[in-house]
């Protein structure tokens, strides 16, 4: 394939993270598909940043992985340590992630202005946002956890994006095997004691079996959430400023139930940091 149609290429150049890039490397196969495809669409303007979680005996061998690799293709490589520990009622999985951007977000910032990354690219792609939004039916979400993963967005002083939640990870991979690009599997990726595994291994093939075209139109409809939130999101702004800080009790109960509801959310968690039940 080349710089016109591949479809790697084609998703990183739609989604124009603002350069120079840095690219969140674990050395897995995702990862590992972004980072080449980054370094070969934008030679000289990638750079590659790993997470060492130490949670298991493999950490170092995941490091000393793509050490090689960056040498091969003459990127730079930071690694960073991050000791993930959970909080009672925190799952292990979202305490890893937070832990993982906060670094990732601190190892940019750190840099020298001269050599700062504008954009942090993530590697999810179709499969996981797939599994994000199946977990958050499960939990009974409302619209911002039916939204599941942004494609795009702002914080830190940065741009972040995830230019490949459109493909499936079977391309990915199809991809990295049609180029004899080698990667490392991570062992608690079968780990069926994550509820994450348990619908990667069981509910996304009977998906697949029962509906072939699942990947698309589950990012369709968290796709149509993130909108609806978006608008929601606006209303209760313009809201919450006609109400005051705090509320109005008077003013607040000339409003809908729906629109209350709306707006002491967006209050709570925007200044009083706190998510409502």
């Amino acid at each position: 394939m080349d710089l016109i149609t591949d479809p790697l290429l084609q998703a990183l150049r739609a989604a124009a993270p603002p350069l120079p890039l840095a690219v969140a490397y674990s050395g897995g196969a995702d990862s590992s598909a972004l980072l080449r495809a980054a370094a070969r669409l934008w030679p000289g303007q990638v750079q590659a940043l790993h997470i060492h979680h130490g949670l298991q005996a493999a950490a170092d061998d995941f490091e000393q992985h793509c050490q090689q690799v960056c040498a091969g293709l003459s990127l730079p490589l930071i690694s960073l340590r991050v000791q993930a520990v959970h909080e009672q009622g925190q799952s292990p999985e979202d305490a890893a992630r937070r832990a993982r951007y906060a670094a990732l977000a601190d190892a940019v910032m750190q840099m020298p202005a001269a050599q700062r990354p504008r954009s942090i690219a993530l590697a999810q792609h179709a499969d996981d946002q797939a599994e994000t939004l199946v977990l958050a039916l499960s939990r009974g979400a409302g619209l911002p956890g039916l939204a599941a993963m942004p494609a795009a967005w702002q914080e830190a002083g940065l741009h972040w994006c995830r230019p490949f939640l459109a493909l499936a990870g079977g391309d990915l991979r199809a991809w990295l095997q049609a180029q004899n690009f080698s990667w490392i599997e991570d062992p608690t990726n079968q780990d069926t004691r994550y509820t994450r595994n348990r619908i990667r291994h069981t509910v996304l093939p009977a998906l697949a079996a029962a509906f072939p075209s699942f990947r698309a139109t589950f990012a369709r409809s968290a796709a149509h959430c993130a909108q609806a939130q978006s608008l929601l999101q606006e209303v209760a702004v313009s809201d919450l400023q006609q109400l005051g800080l705090p509320p109005r009790i008077a003013a607040l109960q000339n409003l809908s139930a729906a629109r209350q509801g709306n707006v002491l959310r967006h209050w709570l968690a925007t200044h009083c940091a706190t998510q409502a039940s």
